[in-house]
């Protein structure tokens, strides 16, 4: 009678830690550019985008997107060098969920 060997393996699976991608207000950036933001960068729908930006001209911030932390800084990397590169002060931040 052959030998078998039974292993009874353990998976753990590890979700990463999520961030919250903040959209922040200022008073030189424009309706559409960060309407434009919205959509190119975070895939907002444009309803979606214009009630964004609306939160963020009312109470100074938005959460405009939950991702892990790697993905969180390349669309506030991304953010950050399309508003420099159009002139505007626009500042996105990142912050744990």
């Amino acid at each position: 009678m052959p030998f078998k060997l039974q292993e009874e393996v353990e998976y753990k699976f590890i979700t990463p830690k999520l961030y919250k991608v903040i959209l922040l207000n200022d008073d030189f950036t424009t309706f559409d550019f960060v309407i434009k933001i919205l959509k190119e960068v975070f895939y907002k729908t444009e309803e979606e985008a214009i009630n964004l930006t609306i939160k963020v001209d009312r109470e100074g911030e938005a959460v405009v997107g939950i991702y892990p932390y790697d993905i969180a800084l390349m669309k506030v990397d991304k953010t950050h060098k399309l508003a420099k590169e159009r002139g505007f002060p626009l500042r996105a931040k990142i912050e744990e969920e």
